[in-house]
């Protein structure tokens, strides 16, 4: 295993975690480009232009992308969060060549007014169905309540007013400025020629003309508030919490993650025995997300409407209790071989290692082995946990409830 790096000139940085004992390769170009980026008039823009990039170029219509992708056998797909817009291929090490024209290829879109204009219902659809299903839409309300005027308020759909109102001419000056190759980086991982791989890609993307990018990484404000959406047509009640934890680049971000495992896995943590398994709740769950610059923990609940207040009561008890004494050295064992566990499993897949290697450089400009990640998971102490809940003790909490319930009182 070796890892390998190089930059044009234009400023494109290319990335690659070389196995020689892997039987597939996976590539992908990972875009500094999310709705942290966007203005209000813009909001949804990265998102809705995801979907244009697979709608043709110069040289390829939307039907040829397709086809050239099925040809070679490859399992592609693209995503758009808050800070990254990703796409991603994995094949056979000899349609790895085939598959690098295909990807770089379509970072140049031709974004045709025609294929805009229909692509747009698309995605006004997409926005009316997440609005339309559980939790409806609840996690960008609460993230929206959270964050207030910080750029991760925005939601990666956008809302039906932006979306509706974006004219084409402003998808391609925002893709003439977040596309840059100073704005990108293509990572691979698995059986890789990384020598062939540069001078390929030289050839592809050598001419891509820079630009001046910039992100704001502000610091995020405390939080807190509650938000009760009405929502009659639903049959469960809805809760989502937020509250800071730590960023991207945070140490503490190994010991967030240990502390979330054991206080709100999806199984066999304190949530799931409390609530779950007691059959109060359906879903009871904590999560810690890093952002560049900040990070949060989210709490989901969903029950029976009848059930909620009582449960988040319960919760806000569990979690007193967290901050007083911490965790247990059994909890802080079964959740590192939990963790270390999905890491090492999960590194087994080299689309796995794609995301992983990938994300981590857009996020930290840095490259980290299985083994160091497991080194630092299994490192956190107790102490750790409880230095941490100092310092971001989830409280306040911002709340957000969807569901039959009119009021939080009933």
């Amino acid at each position: 295993m070796q890892f390998r790096e190089h930059q044009l000139e234009n400023g494109l940085q290319i990335i690659a975690e070389c196995n020689p004992r892997a039987c597939c390769s996976a590539a992908g170009f990972f875009v500094r480009a999310g709705s942290r980026d966007e203005s209000d008039s813009l909001s949804g823009v990265s998102h809705f232009l995801e979907h244009m990039v697979f709608k043709g170029t110069e040289k390829r219509a939307a039907a040829d992308v397709n086809r050239e992708l099925d040809d070679i056998g490859a399992q592609s797909n693209a995503f758009t969060s808050e800070e990254q817009t990703v796409y991603y291929a994995a094949m056979l090490p000899e349609y790895l060549p085939r598959g690098i024209d295909l990807l770089s290829d379509i970072m140049r879109p031709s974004l045709r007014e025609e294929d805009f204009s229909m692509e747009k219902q698309v995605i006004l659809e997409e926005i009316a169905k997440y609005d339309d299903q559980p939790p409806y839409g609840a996690q960008e309300k609460v993230m929206a309540l959270h964050f207030g005027s910080h750029p991760l308020a925005r939601s990666v759909l956008g809302t039906h007013e932006s979306v509706e109102a974006l004219s084409r001419d402003q998808m391609a000056s925002y893709w003439q400025e977040r596309y840059s190759p100073s704005n990108m980086t293509l990572a691979a991982t698995g059986k890789i020629d990384f020598d062939a791989l540069v001078c390929q890609l030289e050839a592809l993307c050598g001419d891509w003309q820079p630009a001046q990018v910039q992100r704001a990484t502000p610091v995020s404000g405390e939080g807190g508030g509650l938000e009760l959406i009405h929502k009659p047509s639903a049959t469960q009640q809805y809760v989502l919490q937020l509250a800071s934890g730590p960023a991207a680049d945070d140490q503490e971000r190994f010991a967030a993650r240990v502390m979330a495992t054991v206080f709100g896995d999806e199984s066999g943590s304190r949530l799931f025995w409390e609530l779950v398994d007691s059959g109060q709740a359906e879903v009871a769950a904590l999560d810690s997300y890093e952002y560049e610059g900040t990070g949060i923990f989210m709490n989901y609940l969903c029950c029976a409407p009848d059930q909620a207040r009582k449960n988040v009561e319960t919760i806000d008890t569990m979690l007193a209790l967290l901050r007083q004494d911490g965790i247990r050295q059994e909890e802080l064992e079964q959740a590192q071989n939990k963790i270390c566990s999905h890491v090492v499993l999960g590194s087994e897949r080299t689309m796995n290692r794609l995301f992983n290697v990938g994300i981590n450089w857009m996020q930290r400009q840095s490259y980290r082995t299985v083994a160091e990640t497991v080194n630092d998971y299994s490192s956190v102490s107790c102490q750790d946990v409880a230095k941490l809940l100092e310092r971001f003790p989830l409280d306040p909490l911002s709340q957000v409830t969807v569901g039959p319930l009119a009021s939080w009182d009933e």
